[in-house]
């Protein structure tokens, strides 16, 4: 079954990080990027620089920013393929931000 694993970080989580430990993170996620059933994944650039689109009375609606105001916001995604949601959420225990003031969604797709 393959899942969308959401990665939510504290943005300021980084910042708090000395060079040497901000390397460690970004090996830590290129290893999982190598991890077997990891389809593929990428970091999203800060949620500042999201517009979000809403269509209302067929009317297009843009607003700066996320979808919504939160401490976390989404920094990425992996899409992977697993046995099952136990093997899904232990290489999600894996992932950084799950540690580092963060969360990761583990999510299903729909199979087709």
């Amino acid at each position: 079954m393959r899942y969308l694993l959401q990665n939510y970080s504290d943005p300021e989580a980084a910042a708090r990080l000395s060079a040497q430990e901000l390397d460690a993170v970004r090996g830590e996620y290129l290893a999982i990027l190598q991890s077997p059933g990891v389809i593929g994944g990428e970091q999203l650039q800060p949620a500042e620089t999201a517009t979000t689109v809403r269509v209302r009375d067929g009317e297009m609606l843009l607003t700066d920013g996320p979808f919504v105001d939160a401490k976390e916001h989404l920094g990425g995604f992996l899409l992977i393929e697993a046995v099952d949601l136990d093997a899904a959420l232990e290489l999600a225990a894996r992932i950084p931000a799950a540690r580092m003031g963060g969360a990761v969604e583990v999510r299903p797709l729909v199979e087709r």
